[in-house]
Parts: structure tokens; C-alpha cells; sequence
């Protein structure tokens, strides 16, 4: 028997108007469903539509068409009921800065109708959070804490988390991905945006890529990632020639930095290390590609049956099937 999804949208769209007659469209026709007990996350560089989209979700605007459900209820009918049901994390979290984060905690708990007071101070604990200091005295990393502690306090049947680990250091990070690990051991659903790939690979079970308002892909996150490829840079007592470089197995687009060359290699490094053996190398550098270079990557590497590159508008194409 098939699951009802805890997150369904069918061509849902919002544009903005600019003027009279011209529409900015902020997201097109997205069609996506989320699992009960998946942690979702939904990537793409800022003004991509990460916001626009959970603010749809969470009926706090309009779309232009198209429709969304969450638990298989009509967000636009049941926001209030299904509000109960959620726990969220906006993206810049605005609180009354003269109150204390524990006055902040207790008003939103009593707006709950009332919470688990030892799961909140554990909570705090976890995150190590101060709630008895004024909001205005807080730093940008624990007013993120102090929204995470509101978000995860009425252990919410679904998450909706807007850049949920800005500000936090790598151990509050690391806590942060503990976290939504329990929540889906417990069967909550968890559906998170971010631009930091390193922050999905973690916990996430699946992605989605938006650009420009459009949904491009929805892979796992195994799937996604397992591009064979990284920046290499170097640096050499000596000038070496690109023409050197371009030549070697698994070496491609190098080009001229400062006293040095970059190059993107794919595969291993023995051969890069064989053709540079005769300088004396004073840097060598290793990059991770990007989230929107392993996008690319990922997808300039799907070819036709006949084993040639599609066209590139077939491709895009094929990408918002």
C-alpha cells in the first residue's frame, strides 16, 4: 500500500508583478512529493525560489496556480490545523529583542497550548543555548539556536527548515544533523533548504535542485554526489606550460593563476603527479567542486542511446521532466 506523502505540490507557481503588465516569476509549476520519515533537502543558490516555496507551504503567500498539500490536506483550507502539525525555522528569525530567549520560549509554548519543559531545557542543553539572555544580546548563531529550540520544542510531525545551520559553528552543525537523525528514527519528516552541499550530504536522504524557479532534478544524495572529479591548483618554483598539463590523462581546463595553474581533474592523481615529478612544487591545492559544479557535471554526463552528447536544449529539456 503506497504511503500518502507528507509534502505534495502539482504546478505550483507564484510570480510577482513588476508592473502593470509584467509578471517576475519567483517559482514554475513545481511538482514535488515527500515520504513520511525523509529528510529532504531542497538546494539551490539564494534567489533561486528555496523561500518562495516554504513560504507557499506554509500559506503565508499565495500562489499564482497550481496547489500544495501537506498530509494530504489543502494548505490554503486546513494552514491552521496543519500549523499544529509543524515546526518551522524561517530563514531570517525576527523575535521581540527586550524579552529573554526563556520569556520568547515560554510565550510561543503557551501559543502551542503547552510544551515538554524537560525536552525544551534538554534542547537548550544540546545546543547549548543560554535562554535567560535578552534576544538583542544574542549573536546571529544563537538566535539560530534559539529558532531551532522553537521549531523542534512541540516534537512537530513535520520540519520546515530555511538555512536551518546559518550562523552555527562546525560542532553546533554536527549536533544540528543529530538531531534531525533522531527525528527520523522517530518517523517525522524533515524538509530543509540550504546552498551548502556539504550540510545535505550529511543527513539527507534525497535532493532537489532548484534554479530560477525551476525544479531541475530530484536524486538521492549518493546519486548526486558521486562525481569523479576536483580543482587541482599548483604552484611551481618554475613556470609550467599549460600545454604540459592539458595533455595528461584525466587533466582538462587549465588555465593560468597567480604563479601558478589551476586544472580540473577527474580520476586519479597519478598521472598529474607523474607529468609535475620534474618541478619543484611549492603549493598543490585540492577543491571540492561545488554544489552547482557537481549539478552540471552530473547532468553534462548523461548522453543519448547512441552514446553522443544531447543537444543542449534537449537536455534542458529533459532536466524539468
Amino acid at each position: 500500500m503506497t504511503q500518502q506523502a507528507v509534502i505534495q505540490t502539482e504546478n505550483l507557481s507564484k510570480s510577482y508583478r513588476k508592473s502593470r503588465t509584467e509578471l517576475i516569476p519567483a517559482l514554475k509549476n513545481l511538482s514535488l512529493s515527500i515520504q513520511p520519515g525523509e529528510i529532504f533537502g531542497y538546494l539551490g543558490p539564494n534567489g533561486a525560489g528555496k523561500t518562495t516555496t516554504i513560504r507557499l507551504l506554509l500559506d503565508l503567500i499565495r500562489p499564482t496556480s497550481g496547489r500544495a498539500m501537506i498530509f494530504g490536506q489543502e494548505v490554503q483550507q486546513n494552514s491552521v490545523e496543519l500549523h499544529r502539525r509543524i515546526g518551522f525555522l524561517p530563514g531570517e528569525l525576527n523575535l521581540w529583542k527586550n524579552l529573554t530567549g526563556q520569556e520568547v520560549i515560554h510565550y510561543f509554548g503557551k501559543v502551542r497550548g503547552g510544551v515538554n519543559e524537560s525536552y525544551v531545557r534538554q534542547l537548550s542543553q544540546r545546543l547549548d543555548f543560554d535562554p535567560s539572555l535578552r534576544v538583542r544580546s544574542y549573536s546571529s548563531g544563537n538566535r539560530r539556536k534559539l529558532g531551532l529550540v522553537l521549531a523542534l520544542m512541540h516534537q512537530p510531525e513535520l520540519l520546515i527548515l530555511d538555512e536551518p545551520t546559518g550562523g552555527l559553528d562546525p560542532l553546533m552543525q554536527q549536533i544540528f544533523n543529530e538531531l534531525m537523525l533522531e527525528y527520523q528514527q522517530q518517523g517525522r519528516t524533515v524538509f530543509l533548504s540550504s546552498h551548502i552541499l556539504s550540510e545535505v550530504q550529511a543527513i539527507c536522504d534525497r535532493v532537489g535542485i532548484l534554479r530560477n524557479g525551476e525544479l531541475k532534478a530530484v536524486e538521492t544524495v549518493d546519486r548526486l554526489t558521486h562525481v569523479d572529479f576536483r580543482w587541482v591548483t599548483l604552484k611551481a618554483r618554475e613556470a609550467i606550460q599549460p600545454d604540459v598539463l592539458r595533455q595528461v590523462e584525466g587533466v582538462s581546463e587549465v588555465s593560468a593563476v597567480d604563479k601558478g595553474l589551476r586544472l580540473r581533474l577527474t580520476g586519479d592523481f597519478d598521472p598529474l603527479l607523474r607529468a609535475i615529478s620534474p618541478y619543484y612544487i611549492e603549493d598543490l591545492r585540492v577543491q571540492e567542486p561545488t554544489l552547482e559544479e557537481i549539478f552540471l557535471a552530473y547532468y553534462d554526463d548523461h548522453r543519448n542511446g547512441n552514446g553522443q552528447r544531447v543537444a543542449e536544449g534537449q537536455r534542458k529539456a529533459e532536466l524539468v521532466r
